[in-house]
């Protein structure tokens, strides 16, 4: 990824995660997913995010609040594990663990960071429609001083409970994008999941 596109995804990207879901649910599975579950899921978590932002505060608490609501709506397992790629596979359980609560943190810090830029900004959530085995919501960033831009959030009941996946901003995806991330950094340790784990607690 260019460092146009990712601070491109950065600043539009505050929504977040990343940003949920914490571990994959073992309960029986939900009632199928429809557009009305879908569209009412990314109703609450909009909502969320729009008191936020309409809240302000310090960085810190902007950041606390960012990971609360990516825990609470996004599927935190699918997301972190996806951005491994095939490394996914030659890691132990307990690295996926760690790796999973490390790439929490890093999320809300790299995506939290940014609310503080888009105070008096609002999200609208406009339509839904169900793609293949998901379901895309799609809604309005209004940010201070810049153009409408479409943000698509993308809605499974894969884990048992109606949580996204992803986030596509203009375009972008969030879950993609931190992919060739996570890879990049990868690659700089050698392939040693232990130490990116261990940076990723330091990250974002």
């Amino acid at each position: 990824m260019t460092t146009h596109i990712c601070n491109k995804f950065t600043r539009r990207a505050f929504l977040g995660s990343a940003l949920s879901g914490l571990a994959i649910s073992a309960a029986a599975p939900a009632l199928a997913l429809t557009d009305a579950k879908a569209k009412a899921l990314v109703d609450a978590l909009v909502g969320e995010i729009n008191r936020v932002i309409a809240k302000g505060g310090s960085l810190p608490g902007m950041i606390r609040d960012f990971e609360k609501i990516f825990t609470r709506y996004a599927d935190v397992n699918i997301i972190a594990q996806s951005t491994l790629g095939p490394d996914v596979r030659r890691a132990s359980p307990a690295q996926l663990r760690a790796y999973t609560e490390a790439f929490r943190g890093y999320i809300a810090r790299k995506y939290g960071k940014r609310f503080q830029e888009f105070v008096g900004g609002k999200i609208e959530v406009n339509s839904v429609r169900q793609v293949k085995t998901w379901h895309e919501v799609i809604s309005t960033a209004y940010l201070r001083g810049e153009a409408p831009f479409e943000v698509k959030f993308l809605v499974s009941d894969r884990s048992g409970k109606d949580l996204f996946f992803d986030m596509v901003i203009e375009g972008i995806s969030m879950r993609l994008s931190e992919r060739t991330e996570i890879g990049a950094m990868l690659d700089q340790r050698r392939g040693d999941i232990d130490a990116l784990i261990a940076d990723l607690k330091r990250a974002g």
